[in-house]
C-alpha cells in the first residue's frame, strides 16, 4: 500500500498548479502518490499537468464539471494511500513536511490521533509571504478534539487550517464519509470537525504548508459569505452532537466571525490582486 495519497483536486488552475506539483514530488523520505482531479478545465491545465513526466502522478479528468464538492469527494475515493492529504491546486507544501506528518501518525499505534495539522504561510499571488497562522503560542503536540474544537468556535473561523497543512488516515476518512458542501467557505472545518469525533489532533508550530490567495482563489470569491456560513455550520455541528459549548462561547464565536469577515475583505483589497 502507497505510504500517502496527495489529492490535487483542479479547475482552471493552470497558473499555479505546477508549482503545487513540484511541491509534492519534492518530498523526501515518504512513498507518495499525486493524484491530479481536473474538473473539466476550460484552460490547459491538464497539458500542464501531463507535462510533469513523473511515475508518481495520475491525471483523471471529469467529463463535466462536478463542481468543488463533487470534485474533492472525486478525489478522496480515487485515494488508494494509508494517509490522505488533500492540496488545493495553488497551494504549496513546505519541503521536508510530509515525512514530519507521516511520522506522527505512524507513531501513534493505537489510532487515538484523528489528524496531524500544523502553521502554514499566507502566500500572495507572486509567492510572497504575506503572514504565518497557527495555533499562537501552543507548544507543538497532542491537541485534545474538544479544546481544539472550542477554539473554533470562540474565535469564529477555522484555526486547523485550510487542506494543504492537514494529513489524515484513508480508513478514518471512509468512516467518516463524504465532504459536505453545504456551507462551501467551511468545507474543510467541517470535515475536520467531523475527524476529531474520533481522535484528537496533533500540532506541529513550524510551517507545514503555503496558503495562496489570489484573485482567482476560490476562498477569495466565496469570503463574503463567511460569518453566516460559519454560524450554519456551528448550528449544524451542534445538532449533530459534534460541538458543545456555552451560549457565551457562540456569542462570542459570532462575533469574532463578523470581525474575521470585516478584517478578511480588507486584507483581500490590500494584497490580493
Amino acid at each position: 500500500m502507497t505510504t500517502v495519497s496527495v489529492l490535487i483536486p483542479t479547475y482552471n488552475g493552470a497558473r499555479y498548479i505546477g508549482p503545487a506539483i513540484d511541491s509534492v514530488l519534492a518530498q523526501e523520505g515518504v512513498d507518495l502518490e499525486l493524484i491530479v482531479v481536473d474538473d473539466n478545465s476550460k484552460d490547459d491545465t491538464v497539458e500542464v499537468v501531463e507535462a510533469c513526466r513523473d511515475p508518481r502522478i495520475r491525471v483523471v479528468r471529469n467529463p463535466f464539471n462536478l463542481g468543488p464538492e463533487g470534485n474533492w469527494n472525486r478525489a478522496l475515493e480515487l485515494a488508494t494511500g494509508k494517509y490522505v492529504k488533500l492540496l488545493p491546486q495553488d497551494d504549496l507544501l513546505q519541503p521536508g513536511s510530509l515525512a514530519k506528518q507521516v511520522a506522527a501518525l505512524d507513531a501513534d499505534t493505537d489510532e487515538s490521533i484523528a489528524l496531524v495539522f500544523g502553521a502554514r504561510e499566507i502566500i500572495g499571488p507572486t509567492g510572497r509571504i504575506l503572514m504565518r497562522r497557527g495555533l499562537n503560542g501552543a507548544a507543538p503536540g497532542r491537541v485534545p478534539a474538544a479544546r481544539l474544537v472550542r477554539l473554533c468556535v470562540r474565535r469564529g473561523t477555522n484555526v486547523i487550517g485550510e487542506p494543504g497543512a492537514i494529513l489524515f488516515r484513508r480508513a478514518l476518512a471512509q468512516r467518516v464519509g463524504r465532504f459536505d458542501g453545504q456551507q462551501g467557505f467551511v468545507i474543510d472545518l467541517d470535515y475536520w470537525i467531523r475527524l476529531l469525533a474520533h481522535g484528537d489532533a496533533w500540532y506541529m508550530a513550524e510551517p507545514v504548508s503555503s496558503f495562496r490567495v489570489s484573485g482567482g482563489s476560490w476562498s477569495v470569491a466565496i469570503g463574503r459569505n463567511q460569518t453566516r456560513q460559519y454560524t450554519d455550520l456551528i448550528a449544524r455541528m451542534q445538532a449533530a452532537g459534534l460541538v458543545s459549548g456555552s451560549r457565551s462561547d457562540l456569542a462570542i464565536g459570532k462575533a469574532a466571525a463578523l470581525t474575521n469577515t470585516a478584517l478578511r475583505l480588507i486584507f483581500y483589497k490590500l494584497f490580493v490582486r
